[in-house]
């Protein structure tokens, strides 16, 4: 049921208050829920319960919300993002009943009598128009995932070292069955149990390779200098990564999701255009996913003697020992004139060979990309789409970057792991 002119209104007016007062409402209503609630801290991540991203993110969803009430198209990429995580955790109906109620009274609490039968009322009915949209959408994500609707078990059938700092993970069902295929560029959620926490933890990591019916890979980066046993480990973002690569080794069994998430490339329905992939860090895993798949399509197009369109591989790195996948992108441009790499190392070692070990020193520069290499950006082609993957604010300089650049957001597409509306 929409809501009443008269609601939006007042849900317009308590805008400024959420901007005071948000964050202290939803750090109240994770408090009271998860301590009347504990079975949920296996839903909720830890970390950012501890260093309050979560409340923070509910905080400036509500914000976010409130603000473009009469104008939601606005926010639908966020809440297609929020769902897509929500899948992947299996979130449920009953879960928003929760969420919903345990908001409302962190609202009273925090506002007294300030939050008056009126707010509370238009405050109930805007949260249940957005969950209701939500529902609805994470129902038919479950619908697509092929019968996939809970978490499945397997087992790590292999670990292959890609660097000093990122090791692979080959995840096979221990069922046996095939598995779905995904979208190059998705995630799957890992779960696991952590004995000194009490508790199961989940993560996502993107899938790190083109899709294949035997197994899923995911590549994780292991955090220098985290103990996962420190008592205070699980304040840092890599606690459960480092978990991964310390404690689990071949035939330890792990909880795996469906694939999910909104980045990937679509590769049965987009226009045959340039593919430009910009990457820091770890941020190379979806992008490794996107370029076999790519490279695999192609190669069949190569037998129907269809002419392949480019791929441009940027990656940037802090050093070539902490890097991965480099020998393979090489090696998939060696048998491929098509893709063209180009390696950012930021701290050199002394056997880097420029154009053997890399091709820049420094940080990745969209603006002066467009000056050395501005073919490569195929910045005159408008099919050309642009990926990019790696640290928050390497993102934002790519994204401004291209846009100083005159390509316009729809044909930008980032991956962001952050936090839900639920706080997934």
């Amino acid at each position: 049921m929409p809501l009443s002119e008269e609601q939006v209104k007042i849900i317009k007016a308590t805008v400024p208050v959420l901007q005071e007062h948000g964050t202290d409402v939803t750090k109240l209503f994770y408090k009271n829920m998860l301590s009347e609630r504990p079975e949920l801290n296996n839903i909720f991540n830890q970390t950012n319960q501890v260093n309050n991203h979560q409340a923070g993110a509910l905080a400036a969803s509500l914000y976010a919300y409130a603000n473009h009430i009469d104008d939601f198209g606005v926010l639908s990429p966020v809440v297609e993002k929020i769902c897509h995580k929500h899948a992947s955790l299996y979130i449920q109906p009953e879960h928003y009943e929760i969420v919903g109620e345990g908001v409302l009274r962190a609202f009273a609490t925090v506002l007294g009598d300030a939050f008056t039968p009126e707010i509370r009322e238009a405050w109930g009915a805007a949260y249940w128009q957005l969950a209701n949209i939500m529902i609805g959408r994470e129902d038919q994500l479950y619908a697509e995932s092929e019968g996939w609707t809970d978490w499945c078990e397997f087992t790590i059938a292999d670990n292959i070292k890609e660097s000093d700092e990122i090791t692979s993970f080959y995840l096979k069902p221990i069922n046996g069955q095939k598995l779905p295929p995904y979208e190059p560029g998705q995630y799957i959620s890992v779960m696991t149990d952590v004995p000194q926490f009490g508790y199961l933890q989940s993560r996502q990591y993107s899938l790190s390779d083109a899709p294949n019916p035997e197994y899923y890979r995911i590549s994780v980066k292991r955090e220098s200098g985290l103990n996962p046993h420190d008592p205070k480990a699980h304040h840092h973002p890599g606690w459960i990564s480092n978990i991964l690569h310390d404690e689990k080794q071949i035939g330890s069994k792990l909880k795996v999701s469906h694939p999910a998430g909104d980045f990937f490339h679509d590769i049965k329905t987009s226009a045959h255009g340039p593919i430009v992939l910009l990457s820091a860090g770890v941020g190379i895993t979806p992008m490794i996913s996107i370029l076999n798949t790519l490279i695999n399509q192609q190669s069949s197009q190569k037998q129907e003697s269809r002419q392949p369109f480019p791929i441009s591989f940027f990656h940037a790195a802090r050093t070539t020992s902490s890097r991965a996948f480099y020998s393979h992108v090489k090696s998939l441009a060696a048998n491929h004139p098509n893709l063209r790499p180009t390696f950012y190392v930021k701290n050199l070692n002394s056997k880097d060979v420029v154009d053997q070990d890399y091709n820049h020193v420094g940080r990745m520069s969209i603006t002066k990309l467009a000056h050395t290499q501005r073919g490569d950006l195929f910045l005159d082609d408008e099919k050309t789409k642009y990926f990019v993957c790696g640290p928050e604010a390497f993102m934002e300089d790519v994204r401004k970057g291209l846009r100083e650049l005159g390509v316009d957001d729809e044909r930008i597409k980032m991956e962001v792991f952050g936090t839900g509306m639920l706080g997934s």
